[in-house]
């Protein structure tokens, strides 16, 4: 995917300016949902997780087309599209079977809660956000890569232009 990335990327300023905000807002999504989640620990009904059960991997879906977007590459979103809905979804079914298994009270949580498209809550439950969790969950890792594929993009953009 990083060969992808870097071969089919030809962002401009404008490219740049519409997809990174997209990126960045998918990026955030899987911040505060990394401040909720105690994996394989408690049910997280909170935050992201009172709108959508699986708001990591929505964040992955937004941050991956905005980088898409980004580059000012079709080829690239349908690419990261294919590689979701043939990585990704099969993996949150996966998911939900070992958690239905683990966790007291999940099967009731996914008939309430969306399984990816996010719906506004009668309650967002609490809004304490831990960056504990936020750590022992490494999403700071992501943020790495965002900053690196940002700047790829940047750099690109302004100092090499499209190709």
């Amino acid at each position: 995917m990083v060969a992808a990335f870097a071969a089919f990327s030809r962002p401009t300023p404008r490219s740049l300016a519409i997809g990174l905000p997209v990126s960045l807002i998918g990026l955030g999504l899987r911040a505060w949902a990394a401040g909720h989640l105690a994996k394989n620990q408690r049910l997280a009904v909170s935050g992201p997780y009172s709108m959508t059960r699986n708001p990591l991997y929505l964040g992955t879906l937004l941050t991956a087309l905005g980088f898409a977007v980004a580059g000012d590459s079709l080829a690239l979103a349908i690419l990261f599209f294919a590689l979701f809905v043939l990585v990704y979804l099969p993996a949150i079914e996966l998911e939900e079977q070992h958690l239905k298994e683990i966790l007291p009270g999940y099967a009731g949580f996914a008939s309430r809660v969306p399984l990816l498209l996010p719906r506004w809550p009668e309650n967002l439950g609490p809004v304490a956000f831990s960056s504990e969790l936020y750590v022992k969950n490494r999403e700071y890792q992501a943020l790495i890569g965002w900053c690196a594929g940002a700047l790829w993009l940047i750099v690109r953009a302004f100092w090499f232009g499209p190709a």
